[in-house]
């Protein structure tokens, strides 16, 4: 058995990734806002293994929860830092405060994560950052979505660079860039668009490269989709 932390876990992808490692016997620290989704998960999994984190990751308050919950997990095996939040809006239109709590959700509470677990980590542990096509250079870019992608790009620049940084340490950091996936957030942000996956697959495949993908890759920004759309 081994420990992790999933972040964004009260939903889609993350709460996917959650239930897919606990079915495979491994004890999970989920982290969102929302209690009453992270109670369902609870409920849904099943499990003595899983433990709860009501926090935003985005509050210095927050995190000190987080930091002691961390503790009594023992020494951690990886980190999905999966939280993360679109705006859909021109960028002219795009206020400064709105390019600040992209780039809270999706940049800085992860670095802020990984502060926190950073001394709890095993060795050949593994970081896993979950940016987006949109933050891969050379993809498509879309209209409305310069506030996210870039933020998404950032925190996969940030994987690279931990990447080194951990390297004496045994620490694998990498960075999946994911396409559409049918989510909620997706439905807020696009009304009316079908992904062409849904969040038990990306949810799946996650928890296998966490696992397993560290073996092959570190430092490395990898595309996931089976097309080019956000």
């Amino acid at each position: 058995m081994k420990n992790f932390i999933v972040t964004g876990a009260s939903r889609g992808i993350g709460y996917q990734t959650v239930l897919t490692l606990i079915q495979q016997g491994h004890q999970v620290l989920a982290v969102a806002r929302s209690k009453d989704k992270l109670q369902k998960l609870k409920e849904e999994a099943q499990s003595e293994s899983l433990h709860l984190c009501v926090c935003d990751i985005t509050q210095e308050k927050d995190l000190a929860k987080l930091t002691q919950l961390v503790g009594t997990l023992g020494k951690v095996d990886g980190l999905v830092n999966n939280a993360g939040m679109v705006l859909n809006k021109p960028f002219m239109e795009t206020s400064k405060a709105e390019w600040q709590s992209v780039f809270d959700v999706n940049l800085f509470a992860a670095i802020e994560v990984i502060k926190v677990i950073k001394p709890s980590l095993n060795t050949k542990a593994h970081i896993l950052n979950i940016s987006s096509m949109g933050g891969f250079q050379g993809s498509a870019k879309f209209p409305g979505l310069a506030a996210y992608s870039v933020a998404k790009g950032a925190l996969s620049i940030l994987s690279e660079c931990l990447s080194a940084e951990f390297a004496s340490e045994n620490i694998a950091v990498n960075s999946l860039c994911l396409g559409a996936v049918q989510t909620e957030m997706l439905e807020e942000a696009f009304p009316g668009y079908t992904a062409p996956v849904g969040p038990e697959k990306m949810g799946n495949y996650i928890a296998e490269f966490l696992l397993n993908g560290h073996q092959f890759y570190n430092g490395k920004i990898l595309p996931v989709a089976l097309n080019n759309p956000e």
